[in-house]
């Protein structure tokens, strides 16, 4: 164990002796790898311990509610910093409490420390493309509609679907044939 003036500096010395953080566990409803909070406790405690810092975590109540507060306090200087995560439990039961009070320790130790497991859960579902609504198509009325007043106004259709990126007036989705309609009623004044 080295001398260090205070929580920072063991940290920093800590920090250069933690390895990488291994995914471990398996969540089967995504059947996918990620790293637990064994798994980050693994590879964080060494090397805390080496530089005299202990780990602990205790619950709190704050004006926002129940949170987990994780505090990394070196021994020698009794210098600590913590990290408090809000606890939100879906379920309204022990293991509801068990999974929020897991996932709150692991956040906490993983942002106090510096510790990032590579593309964990949470950041595969950030990186995921939002989905797409499927595109609802012209009605028969829409169409009707939109030919009259292509004919009423004299506009050119191929002109009008160069605009609009089709190639041709079925093309049109229902909110295109909208937006092309407004604009064609706008133009009949």
């Amino acid at each position: 164990m080295s001398d260090h003036k205070n929580i920072h500096a063991a940290l920093c010395a800590a920090q250069a002796n933690m390895g990488r953080v291994t995914k471990g566990s398996v969540n089967p409803a995504f059947k996918s790898k990620y790293a637990s909070l064994a798994d980050v406790v693994s590879v964080a405690v060494p090397a805390l311990s080496e530089q005299g810092i202990a780990l602990h975590h205790t619950m709190i109540r704050d004006e926002y509610g129940i949170a987990m507060r994780t505090i990394l306090t070196h021994g020698a200087t009794e210098t600590e910093i913590f990290c408090d995560v809000p606890l939100i439990v879906a379920k309204n039961d022990m293991q509801g409490m068990k999974s929020a009070t897991s996932y709150a320790k692991r956040i906490g130790l993983e942002s106090l420390t510096g510790i990032a497991p590579e593309d964990d859960d949470g950041n595969a579902a950030a990186k995921a493309p939002p989905k797409e609504e499927p595109k609802k198509a012209m009605t028969v009325e829409q169409f009707d509609e939109l030919k009259a007043l292509i004919e009423s106004t004299g506009t050119d259709e191929d002109k009008l679907c160069a605009y609009m990126k089709v190639s041709t007036l079925h093309d049109l989705d229902a909110a295109g044939a909208a937006h092309v309609t407004a604009l064609l009623r706008k133009k009949a004044g």
